[in-house]
């Protein structure tokens, strides 16, 4: 099995994972760090108690949905 094979495993194995470690998470978005980071917090999405990100809160935040604050804003009453 050569480097490539191992590589293109790991990256299938990705999409399957209900929970991301943070450096699986830039994989899988695409992002550097600091626009990894800015783009969760736009979107309120944290890691878990255990250092996780949710993949399903990823997959909202990249396909553009709209953001958890935002969300939450436009259910108060005022």
């Amino acid at each position: 099995m050569t480097d490539k094979d191992k590589l293109v495993m790991k990256a299938i194995a990705l999409c399957f994972k209900p929970f991301l470690k943070p450096e699986e998470a830039y994989i899988y978005t695409n992002l550097e760090h600091s626009q990894f980071a800015k783009r969760c917090e736009a979107f309120g999405i944290f890691k878990t108690a255990g250092g996780y990100y949710k993949k399903q809160d990823l997959d909202d935040m990249m396909i553009g949905g709209s953001s958890r604050i935002t969300e939450k804003a436009k259910n108060l009453k005022v």
